[in-house]
């Protein structure tokens, strides 16, 4: 008995393994959500930490009017506006392709900031060094700058990922069957939520723990050469 409930160990446990395949499929929709946004996020992110260090301030400024747009608006707005006001236009978009695009353009606001700081701890003597020997500004960039300022933003943008993870669960309200909508699902049909969303929770954590271990790995072992504050 616990705090005055009386539980069937056996019967709770029986329960706990029957519902954990359903559980794992929608694991399976949080991880793609989860990696698909963060990848719109990587892209986008970079492309506009490009354009708002553009020379002219035609393309600078609104490129940080949309990221100030995009970081000052709720996700919930966002996949909403995606969601339901883009089909009036003749756009129509899979619920899932909409919750991921939706993701990554919430979080391609804070990456681009993240891109732009480590661009910025480039040493200028690199920039100096690529127009010494002549190379376009493209190339320069994604061969030289680019490489060098990668490793130092590794822990900020994994920190992103973790975030986009926890923030998957918000599909739901567009149909996505993610991991807590499941686990919402079957506390509706069995009248029993504490294990369901229990499981959710330790299955959260061991992703968060798998995927800070990860980022780790990387942020130590990748190389951080050329690169200086000054």
């Amino acid at each position: 008995m616990f705090f005055g409930i009386e539980w069937d160990t056996s019967s709770q446990w029986a329960f706990a393994v029957s519902i954990f395949p359903i559980l794992l499929h929608g694991l399976v929709v949080t991880l793609q959500a989860t990696v698909v946004g963060f990848f719109i996020a990587l892209i986008l992110g970079l492309i506009l930490a490009a354009l708002k260090s553009a020379p002219t301030r035609f393309i600078r400024w609104p490129a940080k009017l949309v990221t100030e747009f995009i970081r000052d608006t709720p996700l919930l707005i966002q996949l909403f506006f995606l969601f339901y006001v883009l089909p009036e236009f003749g756009l129509t978009l899979p619920a899932f392709l909409t919750g991921a695009l939706a993701l990554g353009v919430q979080y391609s606001a804070y990456t681009s900031e993240v891109y732009r700081a480590g661009l910025e701890a480039v040493a200028k003597g690199q920039r100096e060094a690529a127009r010494a020997l002549n190379l376009a500004s493209a190339r320069a960039f994604t061969h030289i700058i680019l490489p060098q300022a990668i490793p130092r933003i590794i822990p900020a943008l994994g920190n992103y990922l973790v975030s986009i993870m926890k923030d998957v669960p918000v599909l739901s309200v567009v149909t996505v069957l993610e991991m807590l909508g499941v686990a919402k699902i079957i506390g509706d049909r069995t009248g029993g939520y504490l294990i369901p969303l229990s499981m959710v929770g330790g299955l959260y954590l061991v992703m968060t723990i798998i995927a800070s271990f990860g980022v780790r790995y990387l942020d130590t072992h990748l190389p951080k050469r050329g690169l200086s504050l000054k």
